[in-house]
Protein backbone atom coordinates (compact mmCIF):
# COMPACT_ATOMS: atom_id res chain seq x y z
CA UNK A 1 0.00 0.00 0.00
CA UNK A 2 1.13 3.50 -0.68
CA UNK A 3 0.41 4.79 2.54
CA UNK A 4 3.16 2.52 4.17
CA UNK A 5 5.85 3.53 1.97
CA UNK A 6 5.95 7.40 4.26
CA UNK A 7 7.20 6.63 7.79
CA UNK A 8 5.32 9.69 9.19
CA UNK A 9 1.78 7.71 7.85
CA UNK A 10 3.77 4.38 9.51
CA UNK A 11 3.59 6.02 12.68
CA UNK A 12 0.55 7.37 12.52
CA UNK A 13 -0.92 4.42 11.77
CA UNK A 14 0.85 3.12 14.73
CA UNK A 15 -0.39 5.49 16.88
CA UNK A 16 -3.79 5.34 15.42
CA UNK A 17 -4.59 1.60 16.52
CA UNK A 18 -2.90 2.27 20.33
CA UNK A 19 -5.34 5.09 20.51
CA UNK A 20 -8.08 2.90 19.49
CA UNK A 21 -7.46 0.02 21.96
CA UNK A 22 -6.52 2.58 25.07
CA UNK A 23 -9.65 4.84 25.04
CA UNK A 24 -12.63 2.74 24.40
CA UNK A 25 -10.35 0.12 27.46
CA UNK A 26 -10.94 3.16 29.97
CA UNK A 27 -13.78 4.42 28.47
CA UNK A 28 -16.12 1.33 29.97
CA UNK A 29 -14.80 2.20 33.15
CA UNK A 30 -15.63 6.12 33.14
CA UNK A 31 -19.22 5.39 31.96
CA UNK A 32 -19.84 2.66 34.29
CA UNK A 33 -19.32 5.53 36.77
CA UNK A 34 -21.31 8.09 34.65
CA UNK A 35 -18.58 9.88 34.10
CA UNK A 36 -18.39 10.09 30.53
CA UNK A 37 -17.16 14.07 30.49
CA UNK A 38 -14.33 13.52 32.75
CA UNK A 39 -12.51 12.78 29.70
CA UNK A 40 -13.18 16.29 28.69
CA UNK A 41 -12.16 17.83 31.36
CA UNK A 42 -8.96 16.35 31.59
CA UNK A 43 -7.89 17.05 27.96
CA UNK A 44 -8.32 20.95 28.97
CA UNK A 45 -5.69 20.42 32.03
CA UNK A 46 -3.57 18.72 29.53
CA UNK A 47 -3.55 21.44 27.35
CA UNK A 48 -0.84 23.74 30.48
CA UNK A 49 1.20 20.50 30.45
CA UNK A 50 1.18 20.88 26.63
CA UNK A 51 1.87 24.69 26.99
CA UNK A 52 4.80 24.12 29.68
CA UNK A 53 6.41 21.32 27.46
CA UNK A 54 7.06 24.16 24.63
CA UNK A 55 7.78 26.80 27.12
CA UNK A 56 10.35 24.89 29.16
CA UNK A 57 11.74 22.99 25.90
CA UNK A 58 10.98 19.31 26.80
CA UNK A 59 8.71 17.05 25.32
CA UNK A 60 5.30 18.33 25.35
CA UNK A 61 3.59 14.98 25.59
CA UNK A 62 5.10 13.80 28.97
CA UNK A 63 4.51 17.02 30.14
CA UNK A 64 1.48 16.87 29.22
CA UNK A 65 1.17 13.58 30.85
CA UNK A 66 2.32 14.91 34.10
CA UNK A 67 -0.12 17.62 34.48
CA UNK A 68 -3.13 15.61 33.02
CA UNK A 69 -2.37 13.25 36.28
CA UNK A 70 -2.24 15.46 38.77
CA UNK A 71 -5.46 17.20 37.64
CA UNK A 72 -7.08 14.13 37.47
CA UNK A 73 -6.19 13.46 41.14
CA UNK A 74 -7.40 16.90 42.05
CA UNK A 75 -10.55 15.85 39.98
CA UNK A 76 -10.80 12.97 41.87
CA UNK A 77 -10.29 14.58 45.41
CA UNK A 78 -12.72 17.22 44.56
CA UNK A 79 -15.34 14.83 43.91
CA UNK A 80 -15.04 13.21 47.32
CA UNK A 81 -14.70 16.21 48.87
CA UNK A 82 -15.93 18.85 47.12
CA UNK A 83 -19.36 18.38 48.14
CA UNK A 84 -22.05 21.23 46.87
CA UNK A 85 -18.94 23.68 45.48
CA UNK A 86 -17.26 20.78 43.82
CA UNK A 87 -18.65 21.75 40.33
CA UNK A 88 -17.66 25.33 40.64
CA UNK A 89 -14.21 24.00 41.61
CA UNK A 90 -13.71 21.44 38.73
CA UNK A 91 -15.23 24.41 36.41
CA UNK A 92 -11.69 26.93 37.96
CA UNK A 93 -9.79 23.39 36.98
CA UNK A 94 -10.98 23.03 33.52
CA UNK A 95 -11.02 26.74 32.57
CA UNK A 96 -7.59 27.62 34.19
CA UNK A 97 -6.00 24.65 32.31
CA UNK A 98 -7.35 25.65 28.53
CA UNK A 99 -6.01 29.33 29.49
CA UNK A 100 -2.59 28.11 31.21
CA UNK A 101 -2.15 26.10 27.89
CA UNK A 102 -2.71 29.36 25.73
CA UNK A 103 -0.57 31.69 27.92
CA UNK A 104 2.29 29.15 28.01
CA UNK A 105 2.57 28.56 24.48
CA UNK A 106 2.24 32.04 23.43
CA UNK A 107 5.02 32.88 26.12
CA UNK A 108 7.89 30.27 24.76
CA UNK A 109 10.06 31.49 22.67
CA UNK A 110 8.63 31.65 18.81
CA UNK A 111 5.57 29.95 20.08
CA UNK A 112 1.73 30.44 18.90
CA UNK A 113 -1.50 29.35 18.89
CA UNK A 114 -0.89 27.58 15.76
CA UNK A 115 1.34 24.88 17.83
CA UNK A 116 -0.84 24.23 20.43
CA UNK A 117 -3.52 23.15 17.21
CA UNK A 118 -1.77 20.13 16.34
CA UNK A 119 -2.52 18.98 19.87
CA UNK A 120 -6.33 20.13 20.39
CA UNK A 121 -7.47 18.58 16.95
CA UNK A 122 -4.71 15.40 16.57
CA UNK A 123 -2.39 15.77 13.39
CA UNK A 124 -0.75 12.94 11.34
CA UNK A 125 2.29 15.00 10.01
CA UNK A 126 3.54 15.70 13.36
CA UNK A 127 3.68 12.15 15.18
CA UNK A 128 7.62 12.19 15.60
CA UNK A 129 9.44 8.94 16.79
CA UNK A 130 9.57 10.68 19.98
CA UNK A 131 5.81 10.69 20.26
CA UNK A 132 5.58 7.15 19.12
CA UNK A 133 8.08 5.98 22.17
CA UNK A 134 6.07 7.85 24.35
CA UNK A 135 2.74 6.55 23.35
CA UNK A 136 3.72 3.12 23.29
CA UNK A 137 5.04 3.15 26.75
CA UNK A 138 1.74 4.50 28.23
CA UNK A 139 -0.47 2.74 25.69
CA UNK A 140 1.14 -0.30 27.75
CA UNK A 141 0.40 1.07 31.34
CA UNK A 142 -3.31 1.60 30.28
CA UNK A 143 -3.76 -2.21 29.18
CA UNK A 144 -2.09 -3.84 31.32
CA UNK A 145 -4.06 -1.37 34.09
CA UNK A 146 -7.49 -2.04 32.49
CA UNK A 147 -7.17 -5.65 31.35
CA UNK A 148 -5.23 -7.06 34.41
CA UNK A 149 -7.37 -5.03 37.36
CA UNK A 150 -10.59 -5.23 35.48
CA UNK A 151 -12.50 -7.41 37.81
CA UNK A 152 -11.79 -5.00 40.56
CA UNK A 153 -12.20 -1.76 38.53
CA UNK A 154 -15.73 -3.01 37.26
CA UNK A 155 -16.46 -3.79 40.45
CA UNK A 156 -16.27 -0.27 41.89
CA UNK A 157 -17.49 1.16 38.57
CA UNK A 158 -19.96 -0.36 39.10
CA UNK A 159 -21.24 0.13 43.31
CA UNK A 160 -18.59 1.92 45.30
CA UNK A 161 -20.34 0.79 48.90
CA UNK A 162 -20.62 -3.04 48.00
CA UNK A 163 -17.00 -3.15 46.48
CA UNK A 164 -15.87 -1.37 50.17
CA UNK A 165 -17.61 -3.68 52.02
CA UNK A 166 -16.01 -6.65 49.92
CA UNK A 167 -12.70 -5.70 51.14
CA UNK A 168 -11.41 -3.61 48.25
CA UNK A 169 -9.14 -0.66 48.03
CA UNK A 170 -12.02 1.76 46.57
CA UNK A 171 -10.50 5.05 46.90
CA UNK A 172 -7.10 3.48 45.36
CA UNK A 173 -9.03 2.07 42.79
CA UNK A 174 -11.06 5.01 42.08
CA UNK A 175 -7.64 7.64 41.51
CA UNK A 176 -6.24 4.54 39.61
CA UNK A 177 -9.05 4.73 37.20
CA UNK A 178 -7.98 8.71 37.24
CA UNK A 179 -4.84 8.25 36.27
CA UNK A 180 -5.34 5.81 33.78
CA UNK A 181 -8.26 8.10 32.11
CA UNK A 182 -5.27 10.68 32.09
CA UNK A 183 -2.45 9.31 30.64
CA UNK A 184 -5.40 7.89 28.23
CA UNK A 185 -6.03 11.38 27.25
CA UNK A 186 -2.45 12.14 26.40
CA UNK A 187 -2.03 8.79 24.35
CA UNK A 188 -4.75 9.93 22.49
CA UNK A 189 -3.99 13.99 21.87
CA UNK A 190 -1.32 13.41 19.10
CA UNK A 191 -3.99 11.51 16.72
CA UNK A 192 -7.46 12.63 17.60
CA UNK A 193 -6.44 15.93 19.93
CA UNK A 194 -7.43 17.11 23.02
CA UNK A 195 -10.75 18.26 22.57
CA UNK A 196 -12.05 15.47 21.04
CA UNK A 197 -10.47 12.37 22.79
CA UNK A 198 -13.53 11.79 25.31
CA UNK A 199 -15.77 11.05 22.21
CA UNK A 200 -13.48 8.23 21.72
CA UNK A 201 -13.44 7.29 25.24
CA UNK A 202 -17.39 7.17 25.43
CA UNK A 203 -19.11 6.65 22.12
CA UNK A 204 -17.51 3.01 21.23
CA UNK A 205 -18.97 1.89 24.22
CA UNK A 206 -22.47 2.96 23.49
CA UNK A 207 -22.04 1.75 20.00
CA UNK A 208 -21.20 -1.57 21.79
CA UNK A 209 -23.89 -1.11 24.23
CA UNK A 210 -26.34 -1.38 21.48
CA UNK A 211 -25.36 -5.11 20.91
CA UNK A 212 -24.60 -6.35 24.27
CA UNK A 213 -24.96 -5.48 27.67
CA UNK A 214 -22.01 -8.12 29.10
CA UNK A 215 -18.74 -6.19 30.49
CA UNK A 216 -16.03 -8.62 28.87
CA UNK A 217 -18.33 -8.89 25.24
CA UNK A 218 -18.59 -5.20 25.48
CA UNK A 219 -15.01 -4.16 26.43
CA UNK A 220 -14.24 -6.39 23.19
CA UNK A 221 -16.60 -4.87 20.80
CA UNK A 222 -15.92 -1.21 22.15
CA UNK A 223 -12.40 -1.79 21.48
CA UNK A 224 -12.56 -3.49 18.05
CA UNK A 225 -14.91 -0.17 17.34
CA UNK A 226 -12.16 2.40 18.26
CA UNK A 227 -9.47 0.38 16.51
CA UNK A 228 -11.79 0.51 13.50
CA UNK A 229 -12.61 3.88 13.60
CA UNK A 230 -8.93 5.28 14.20
CA UNK A 231 -7.42 3.56 11.31
CA UNK A 232 -10.71 3.99 9.29
CA UNK A 233 -10.26 7.57 10.31
CA UNK A 234 -6.25 8.11 9.86
CA UNK A 235 -6.37 6.64 6.32
CA UNK A 236 -9.29 8.93 4.90
CA UNK A 237 -7.54 11.96 6.48
CA UNK A 238 -4.20 10.83 4.55
CA UNK A 239 -6.21 10.19 0.89
CA UNK A 240 -8.91 13.21 1.52
CA UNK A 241 -6.74 15.60 3.38
CA UNK A 242 -9.52 16.55 6.16
CA UNK A 243 -8.92 16.67 9.81
CA UNK A 244 -7.91 13.38 11.61
CA UNK A 245 -9.41 13.61 14.62
CA UNK A 246 -13.03 15.38 13.41
CA UNK A 247 -13.10 12.33 11.09
CA UNK A 248 -12.14 9.78 13.87
CA UNK A 249 -15.05 11.04 15.84
CA UNK A 250 -17.39 11.28 12.84
CA UNK A 251 -16.81 7.91 11.73
CA UNK A 252 -17.45 6.75 15.30
CA UNK A 253 -20.75 8.31 15.78
CA UNK A 254 -21.58 7.10 12.39
CA UNK A 255 -21.10 3.48 13.60
CA UNK A 256 -23.19 3.89 16.92
CA UNK A 257 -25.94 5.56 15.10
CA UNK A 258 -25.74 2.13 12.59
CA UNK A 259 -25.61 0.01 15.00
CA UNK A 260 -28.41 1.28 16.80
CA UNK A 261 -30.59 1.69 14.10
CA UNK A 262 -29.78 -2.02 13.60
CA UNK A 263 -30.30 -2.95 17.05
CA UNK A 264 -33.64 -1.49 17.93
CA UNK A 265 -35.66 -3.96 16.21
CA UNK A 266 -33.50 -6.70 17.40
CA UNK A 267 -34.42 -5.37 21.10
CA UNK A 268 -37.76 -5.04 20.48
CA UNK A 269 -37.89 -9.27 19.19
CA UNK A 270 -36.08 -10.40 22.07
CA UNK A 271 -38.57 -8.46 24.22
CA UNK A 272 -41.17 -10.39 22.63
CA UNK A 273 -39.82 -13.88 22.84
CA UNK A 274 -39.48 -13.56 26.62
CA UNK A 275 -43.20 -11.54 26.78
CA UNK A 276 -44.21 -14.84 24.60
CA UNK A 277 -42.18 -17.19 26.74
CA UNK A 278 -43.36 -15.87 29.84
CA UNK A 279 -47.05 -16.11 29.11
CA UNK A 280 -46.28 -19.49 27.93
CA UNK A 281 -44.65 -20.96 31.29
CA UNK A 282 -47.53 -19.09 33.43
CA UNK A 283 -50.03 -20.81 31.51
CA UNK A 284 -48.50 -24.13 31.90
CA UNK A 285 -49.18 -23.59 36.11
CA UNK A 286 -52.15 -24.36 37.71
CA UNK A 287 -54.10 -21.05 38.60
CA UNK A 288 -51.78 -19.04 36.87
CA UNK A 289 -54.47 -17.29 34.54
CA UNK A 290 -56.50 -15.92 38.07
CA UNK A 291 -52.89 -14.72 39.75
CA UNK A 292 -51.99 -13.13 36.34
CA UNK A 293 -55.47 -11.11 36.00
CA UNK A 294 -55.39 -9.76 39.35
CA UNK A 295 -52.13 -8.54 38.53
CA UNK A 296 -53.23 -6.65 35.52
CA UNK A 297 -56.19 -5.27 38.06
Amino acid sequence: MEILNYAFMQRALLAAVLVGVTAPAVGIYLVQRRQALMGDGIGHVAMTGVGLGFLLSTSPVWMATAVAVVGAVVMELIRWYGKTRGDIALAMLFYGGMAGGVMFINLAPGGSNANLNSYLFGSLSTVSPDDVTAICLLAAFVVVVTVGLRRQLFAVSQDEEFARVTGLPVRALNLLTAVTAAVTVTVAMRVVGLLLVSALMVVPVAAAQQLTRGFAATFAIAVTIGVGVTIGGTVTSYYQDVPPGATIVLLTIGVFVALTVLATPLARRRARAQASSGAACTAGVPGARGTSDEIKV
